[in-house]
């Protein structure tokens, strides 16, 4: 078997079982995944591709949130309708970087992103908090800003940007964290679409990749949601050695683009 199809399945049950086990941020490894591991040349490509298996992985979660009824629609569709808009745009402006910029970047998103997770705390919130007619002036301008700002970023980076989300959706509407996690999935998948058919368009997906890593997340996300549920105890231990993987990650990315940033 070529090496190449292992690499893509392992990467992408290591991203599955990232998530699985941690939730939100596990996409973030998508992309080093893609450029160091499996050999993608293009670090757009790589971003293309990621996209695709960001969006495939949202709606497998998705699919499980809204039978839990996790699912907040009214405000989840908003958040995400005016995020496509932003993921598009974002996506055009990540299409014209150099890819060398494009990575130092997206390893100082990682650090980032590391950060918010180790700082990240439970939620109570508001679980009667809806987007009606009455509560629509109060709620839609927060939701349709904050959609648009994520979305961007989230088409920029070919990320799902669910650790930008989430806090975007509590901030917007009070909402408890679970609800929050589960409505957030619909924007992952709406930016991760949206940000795969820009760069399909101009023809930056590996579509057998991309094929084989939904594959490889699919079956690690199975073994990832098994394993969380007996180590549900130590659920912050793991999110913290995840968080510092991605900070290592992040630095090791930067290192790797930071002449092509800085000439």
């Amino acid at each position: 078997m070529d090496p190449q199809i292992l690499l893509a399945l392992a990467s992408g049950a290591l991203v599955g079982l990232t998530l699985g086990l941690v939730g939100g941020g596990g996409s973030i490894l998508a992309v080093p995944l893609l450029v160091y591991v499996v050999g993608v040349s293009s670090p757009h490509a790589a971003i293309g591709t990621s996209a695709v298996a960001v969006a495939a992985s949202a709606l497998f979660s998705l699919a499980g949130h809204a039978r839990a009824a996790n699912v907040k629609w009214p405000c989840a569709l908003t958040f995400a309708l005016s995020g496509i808009i932003g993921a598009a745009l974002g996506a055009r402006a990540g299409q014209a970087v150099d890819g060398q910029k494009l990575l130092a970047l997206f390893g100082l998103l990682m650090l980032v992103v590391g950060a918010m997770m180790l700082r990240r705390r439970d939620v109570l919130g508001n679980p009667d908090v809806r987007l009606t007619f009455e509560s629509a002036p109060r709620l839609a301008p927060k939701l349709v800003l904050a959609g648009l700002g994520v979305g961007a970023l989230s088409g920029f980076f070919g990320i799902g940007g669910g650790f930008l989300i989430v806090p975007g959706l509590i901030g917007a509407t009070a909402m408890p964290m679970l609800n929050a996690v589960g409505s957030s999935l619909v924007s992952v998948a709406a930016f991760g679409a949206t940000t795969a058919t820009s760069y399909s368009l101009a023809g930056l997906v590996d579509w057998p990749v991309a094929g084989l890593f939904v594959a490889g997340g699919a079956a690690g996300g199975i073994l990832g949601v098994l394993l969380a549920r007996r180590l549900a105890g130590k659920k912050a231990l793991l999110t913290t050695l995840f968080a510092l993987l991605v900070i290592a990650t992040g630095l090791y990315v930067f290192w790797q683009g930071a002449g092509a940033l800085l000439a």
